[in-house]
């Protein structure tokens, strides 16, 4: 069984930057994507990023496109997320998951995901 931690999150003004980084333990997750995903109180969770099992593709939702970056290290079995250019609607809980199947495309689908970690919390100030 796999764990994912995620770490980076906190308190950033609007135009700042924070960089979140997701580390998995008990199993490797270089043979699957990874995506992360938000919630903010009161919303459904909404797909942010994916990346697949290589990196050598990657996936933005369109309100983040441009501002962040997906990247993983297998080496580490971390992914990261950087966020740039944060805004106020960027607030809520950030969680990294990991696809279900190995081998497979990253996708914007939160069904697809089966192991999540417990995310951490982004909140940006105007």
């Amino acid at each position: 069984q796999v764990q994912l931690v995620e770490s980076g999150g906190g308190l950033v003004q609007a135009g700042g930057s924070l960089r979140l980084s997701c580390t998995a333990s008990g199993q490797s997750v270089g043979n699957y994507a990874m995506g992360w995903f938000r919630q903010a109180p009161g919303k459904e969770r909404e797909f942010v990023a994916a990346i697949s099992y290589g990196g050598g593709s990657t996936y933005y939702a369109d309100s983040v496109k441009g501002r962040f970056t997906i990247s993983r290290d297998n080496a580490k079995n971390t992914v990261y997320l950087q966020m740039n250019s944060l805004r106020p609607e960027d607030t809520a809980i950030y969680y990294c998951a990991r696809r279900r199947n190995p081998g497979v495309r990253a996708t914007y689908a939160d069904f697809d995901y089966l192991y999540w970690g417990q995310g951490t919390q982004v909140t940006v100030t105007s």
